[in-house]
């Protein structure tokens, strides 16, 4: 990379230069809390992957906030699996890590038919995953999930909606209800379910310490110390993303009259048909409570009449009638919201940490 592209107020040493003799001066930085630590790209579900300029103060703060609010000590068993290119992997899983000085066990990758040797061997307390990590424990024999609940002490789900069907099939097995949190790449965590307290199917919970939450015109909103500068080299996406120093998370959200946060899915995933708002989400979690339904996406479909019309995505655990599943679909939702196709797929297009890429559901041929 040429050095005109790094920011002036970012150190570059070249390579050469780093292989020095003992006796040479210490290379010093001057750095405060604001000085960039790492640049870390966007997933790009719904668009162009951007690069978030993340902090010293960002790391710090998450660090504190998650070690603190989750009670991680030095006496944890930390089995991290997740990637360190996202957040989730390298902000909650290192950091927390190196916050708290637990003993960790870093693995190359989740591997679902090796995840029950791994966790009996190391004995792990805490444990975070995606949904898709979750969707396979459930799958392991409820003796081994038993043992696998007696020393953990904490699960945590992140980096995609967890879908209540499969916490409660969980806590069932395992004993412990999956602790679901939110946050994104340009803020890391912002709201968590808590670890003493009730966490709620279907919520991500209430706003950490020091993260302000406002809904705007249904859309969430942050503020707070954990909220990232800008994006690198995009000042047009930078301006665009904040408003008045509030920053557009893009999704849609509620609360309840007790301060629990839940996600409707991304504003860009919201169809309108007919002049009415549909959130797939809804209709997503309906699904995957029926027998038959492993996993399910809704999104829009081109309509001449209503603009957009939702369609339902279906990775099947068996053979399934759509007729059937449309008539109960109308049993629970108004007729507008009812999906007019119910396509069977092989699976559904996701990026490494499990979310699921809707722009590519229309020419999905798994």
């Amino acid at each position: 990379m040429a050095r005109e592209a790094v920011p002036a107020s970012v150190p570059v040493w070249r390579l050469d230069e780093l292989h020095i003799p003992e006796s040479a001066a210490t290379i010093r930085a001057s750095l405060d809390g604001d000085s960039p630590a790492a640049l870390v790209y966007t997933s790009g579900t719904t668009g162009t992957s951007k690069g978030a300029i993340l902090s010293h103060n960002n790391f710090f703060i998450n660090a504190l906030n998650l070690t603190s609010c989750w009670e991680i000590n030095s006496e944890d068993r930390f089995l991290l699996s997740l990637p360190l290119f996202h957040v989730h992997g390298l902000a909650n899983g290192i950091h927390c890590w190196l916050a708290s000085g637990c003993r960790m066990r870093m693995l190359e990758r989740f591997e679902h038919h090796k995840a029950a040797a791994e966790f009996v061997d190391f004995r792990p307390t805490l444990f975070f995953g995606v949904p898709t990590i979750y969707v396979r424990l459930v799958g392991l024999p409820l003796e081994q999930a038993r043992e696998i609940g007696s020393f953990v002490r904490l699960f945590v789900s992140g980096s995609a909606p967890l879908p209540v069907p499969i916490l409660d099939e969980f806590r069932q097995r395992f004993g412990h209800t999956i602790l679901e949190r939110y946050g994104m790449t340009e803020t890391l965590m912002n709201i968590s379910n808590p670890y003493r307290g009730e966490r709620r199917a279907g919520t991500v919970g209430l706003p950490l310490p020091g993260v302000s939450v406002r809904l705007l015109n249904g859309e969430v909103q942050l503020r707070g110390s954990n909220v990232f500068a800008g994006y690198w080299r995009r000042p047009d996406a930078t301006a665009e993303a904040f408003d008045n120093g509030w920053f557009r998370t893009g999704d849609m959200g509620e609360i309840s009259e007790d301060g629990y946060y839940t996600l409707l899915g991304r504003k860009s995933d919201l169809i309108i048909s007919g002049g009415f708002n549909i959130y797939p989400r809804e209709i997503e979690d309906f699904l995957m409570e029926q027998e038959e339904v492993a996993e399910a996406a809704v999104a829009g479909q081109p309509d001449p009449v209503r603009g957009e019309v939702p369609v339902a995505y279906i990775v099947a655990r068996k053979p399934f009638d759509p007729a059937d599943l449309e008539e109960r679909c109308r049993r629970n939702f108004a007729s507008f919201k009812i999906p007019r196709a119910f396509i069977a797929v092989e699976s559904l297009p996701r990026t490494a940490l499990g979310k699921v890429q809707k722009r590519l559901l229309s020419d999905w041929k798994s």
